[in-house]
């Protein structure tokens, strides 16, 4: 079987994390060898990056975050999602370059040019098979955020303003990559996205048993 990069992307509150884990389990009921992982992070030095990223309130400016985002980037790259998909398995990764130029780009501000040079360094052109773009209105997606247990992250307790123009970015490249990245309406049920989901997957199934 061929190996399939496939990633998820979204802003927060949008259930990415729940999708993302039913595709995987209804890919192994299928036979398919699959790995999950996730960014920033997805190897040790990589986790240790992202809880600096996520979890440290030190001021940082928008460079340097973007450039540690990267780092972790390129060793998840070389280290796992290369060599899976080399030895025939499918990639499903909860973010990849995409949430970058949303979160770094449009609401940080980073220019989009400088966000490309680094990522033909990063990641050498790697671009997913698929992306599935989980989309919410901003004030959903914080009332959401709002009935979680757990403390928000670095991003998730960004303004208002910051999180809108990290969705402005996220559907400017969905309008720009329609083939790659499929926007999904992420106030439908749990089953009716994840139906939807597969749907978009199974051209990717044919094709690796093809």
């Amino acid at each position: 079987m061929k190996g399939r990069f496939i990633t998820f992307e979204g802003s927060d509150g949008a259930g990415k994390t729940t999708q993302i884990n039913q595709l995987h389990a209804r890919l192994k009921e299928a036979g398919v060898a699959c790995y999950l992982t996730r960014e920033p992070g997805g190897t040790a030095i990589a986790e240790r990056i992202r809880d600096l990223v996520l979890l440290n309130n030190d001021p940082r400016t928008a460079i340097t975050e973007l450039l540690l985002i990267f780092a972790a980037r390129a060793e998840h790259t070389s280290e796992v999602i290369l060599p899976s998909l080399k030895s025939g398995q499918w990639v499903l990764c909860d973010r990849y370059t995409d949430a970058s130029y949303a979160y770094q780009g449009g609401g940080s501000g980073v220019p989009e040019e400088l966000i490309a040079k680094v990522e033909s360094v990063a990641t050498g052109g790697l671009k997913p098979d698929l992306t599935i773009l989980l989309d919410i209105e901003t004030e959903e997606g914080a009332l959401r955020l709002d009935g979680r247990a757990s403390s928000p992250d670095r991003f998730e307790a960004e303004a208002a303003d910051f999180k809108r123009r990290v969705r402005e970015a996220y559907l400017k490249r969905q309008a720009n990559e329609p083939n790659r990245i499929h926007r999904i309406n992420a106030l439908g049920t749990v089953e009716s996205i994840g139906g939807r989901i597969f749907e978009l997957v199974k051209p990717l199934l044919a094709e690796s048993y093809a």
